[in-house]
């Protein structure tokens, strides 16, 4: 299970191991991992923290991943509206996982398409989280069959999955963050 944090400071607790994760600082919590718990470190601004998991067959350990060391990849640009910060948690080169891969995306201000081009993934099922999108905006995303999309509307704290022949692309009303992550 790879668990975010996406508001506040708190802690994750499991198999005596404790984590204290920032804003978008990520662990992984490997196969079989017992008495896992949550804390926040200030009962009035809560930590918010994001899970996705996925069967695993061997065993990992626990890991925990900063932000700052998350291999963050800039991309986009300024002129096609989609300049944004991609951060890689559990991914072949970062903490590992049977079949889980995660990570998130920041959009800067002014920026709206979260993934230029719409893309598939065929061996994979998507799951996208949105955060950090303004009250009384949204997000678009599109999914379905290349030749015939459809739109979800999301706003903040929503997510949306896809099918591994779907497309999955996204773009809101405003700049926001999702978490990404895959399974398969």
């Amino acid at each position: 299970m790879g668990v975010i944090n996406i508001v506040g400071v708190g802690k994750v607790l499991a198999a005596g191991a404790s984590c204290e994760l920032d804003k978008l600082d990520c662990v992984y919590l490997g196969k079989e991992t017992q008495n896992v718990s949550f804390q926040s470190a200030d009962a009035a601004n809560p930590t918010m923290f994001y899970l996705l998991s996925a069967p695993a067959h061997p065993a990992y350990p626990i890991m925990k991943m900063s932000k700052a060391e998350a291999s963050p990849i800039a991309m986009g640009s300024v002129e096609a509206c989609n300049q944004r910060t991609t951060y890689k948690y559990i991914h072949k080169d970062g903490i590992k996982s049977c079949q889980l891969v995660m990570g998130l995306t920041v959009l800067e201000s002014g920026s709206v398409w979260n993934s230029v081009s719409s893309h598939t993934h065929n061996r994979r099922m998507d799951v996208y989280y949105y955060f950090d999108a303004p009250a009384l905006q949204s997000v678009f995303h599109f999914m379905g069959e290349p030749q015939q999309t459809r739109q979800v509307v999301l706003t903040n704290h929503q997510a949306v999955i896809s099918a591994p022949w779907s497309v999955h692309f996204g773009s809101g009303t405003s700049n926001y963050g999702f978490i990404w992550g895959m399974a398969g």
